[in-house]
C-alpha cells in the first residue's frame, strides 16, 4: 500500500512539476517577442544611427542622445505625428509606429540631421 502511494505521488509530482516547466517555457517566449518589438537609435557626432531603421508595425523605438549637445526628434511629414523635447546628452525619446509606412524625421535644432523608419 505504501509503495502505490509513494508512486501515486511522485507521479503527481512529475506531472505538476512538467506543467510548471511548460508555464516557464511560455513566459520567455513572451519575453522574446517582448524584445522584438522594440528598436534604438542613437545619436552622436550630429548624426542619427542608423539613419534608415526597418521595423515591424507595433514596434516602440527609442533615440538615446549620446552628443554633448542637445538634439531633438521630429516628424518631417507631420510634426504632431512625433516631436520630442530638447534631449540633453544620455536623454531618450520613444515612439510606437502602429502603422506601416516611411517615417522620415530630422533634429529641429540641426537641421540637416535626418534619419527615417520604415515600418512594414
Amino acid at each position: 500500500m505504501r509503495r502505490s502511494v509513494s508512486i501515486t505521488g511522485l507521479a503527481a509530482i512529475l506531472i505538476l512539476g512538467g506543467a510548471g516547466l511548460g508555464a516557464v517555457r511560455k513566459s520567455s517566449v513572451t519575453l522574446t517577442q517582448d524584445k522584438a518589438s522594440t528598436a534604438e537609435v542613437k545619436v552622436d557626432n550630429f548624426s542619427f544611427a542608423p539613419a534608415s531603421l526597418t521595423v515591424a508595425a507595433g514596434t516602440t523605438v527609442t533615440w538615446t542622445n549620446h552628443d554633448d549637445i542637445p538634439h531633438t526628434v521630429v516628424s518631417t511629414d507631420d510634426a504632431k505625428m512625433f516631436k520630442s523635447k530638447v534631449l540633453d546628452t544620455d536623454d531618450k525619446f520613444s515612439f510606437t509606429f502602429t502603422k506601416a509606412g516611411t517615417y522620415p524625421y530630422f533634429c529641429s535644432i540641426h537641421p540637416k540631421m535626418t534619419g527615417k523608419v520604415i515600418v512594414q
